[in-house]
């Protein structure tokens, strides 16, 4: 009897409403459009501080090398040989008490 039905297949409507939006499937997301502006000013900040900070880097290595403290001179301490021998018996004696 019903055999030329075919199953699971509904109709299509006949009559359609004028006004009815259709949703697009490749509409671009608006978070991820303004996530990628985010991150792309966020990148021109950190360009420019990185500029900024090696700019006060070379000013500092510069300031720092025409600032530089004058080498110290080295005094040499001399030494003043005992007056006495050692006496390595005596201390040897010492040593062996402890």
């Amino acid at each position: 009897m019903a055999k030329n039905k075919q199953k699971g297949k509904k109709q299509k409507n006949i009559f359609q409403v004028a006004n009815k939006h259709l949703k697009h499937k490749n509409k671009a997301k608006p978070v991820t459009t303004t996530l990628k502006h985010i991150n792309a000013v966020k990148n021109e900040k950190v360009e420019s501080l990185n500029q900024i900070f090696t700019e006060v880097q070379r000013d500092c290595k510069s300031v720092s090398k025409s600032v530089a403290p004058e080498p110290k001179k080295q005094t040499q301490v001399v030494r003043v040989p005992p007056k006495e021998s050692v006496n390595v018996d005596s201390a040897a004696q010492l040593f062996s008490q402890l």
